[in-house]
């Protein structure tokens, strides 16, 4: 939603309500066709005023909620403004038909009051019923919104854990792999260790056979 496109259908609305409350004075000034004429382009304004409010309502469901609670606040008053205005609208068609008919028509006009009267207290009963699932719809959308955003934290999550189990795993495997590498080279140290004392005895057994045998040659020669 942008809070542009619900400017637009404000400036309509707003235009149109301008329109339509000028129209219950004037039918109180008209009479035959002319009066016929405003009522029914009452009926089209007020049908059209219905069409845009329906499309704010729209555009609020899927308002972030930093501008939901401004948005919902302004609806309510343009409901009620236009509801204002039927009543009027209403009030001045009973006024006209009262102020032309004979006296024996009265009972008649009073009855359609009552009804009228009626119908209005059942017209705000269900305006308050759509408001009441309006929020409740709202709220469940909240709900919704909150369970998805703390699924998609809990998913991130397990995702997270999973790369550092991974890394733990790799790590792991790094330091058994230098175990078995320390393992090894211990073992060629002491076999080089071996090797290198097994050498130097072969090299202090080959010099002590050389100098015995020096010691026989000048034995030998010298001394015999």
């Amino acid at each position: 939603m942008s809070s542009e496109e619900f400017e637009k259908l404000h400036e309509m609305y707003r235009s149109l309500y301008e329109e339509l409350k000028l129209m219950p004075e004037k039918a109180l000034r008209s009479h035959g066709e002319d009066r016929k004429r405003l009522v029914r382009s009452f009926d089209e304004r007020q049908g059209e005023a219905e069409e845009v409010l329906q499309g704010m309502e729209e555009e609020l469901r899927v308002a972030p909620s930093s501008f939901r609670n401004a948005m919902s606040t302004k609806l309510r008053l343009y409901r009620r403004d236009l509801g204002k205005l039927q009543r009027d609208m209403k009030t001045s068609e009973l006024g006209f038909g009262s102020s032309y008919q004979p006296g024996s028509q009265q009972g008649i006009y009073s009855s359609q009051n009552q009804q009228s009267t009626h119908q209005q207290s059942q017209r705000a009963l269900l305006l308050q019923g759509s408001e009441s699932l309006n929020n409740a719809s709202q709220s469940i959308e909240r709900s919704q919104r909150l369970a998805a955003e703390t699924e998609q934290i809990g998913t991130d999550i397990i995702e997270e854990l999973g790369e550092q189990r991974e890394q733990l795993d790799r790590s792991r495997n790094r330091l058994v792999n230098t175990g078995e590498n320390l393992s090894r080279s211990r073992k060629i140290l002491r076999a080089m260790s071996r090797r290198l004392v097994t050498n130097k005895l072969l090299l202090g057994v080959i010099i002590l056979m050389e100098l015995a045998i020096l010691g026989a040659v000048v034995y030998l020669k010298f001394f015999r």
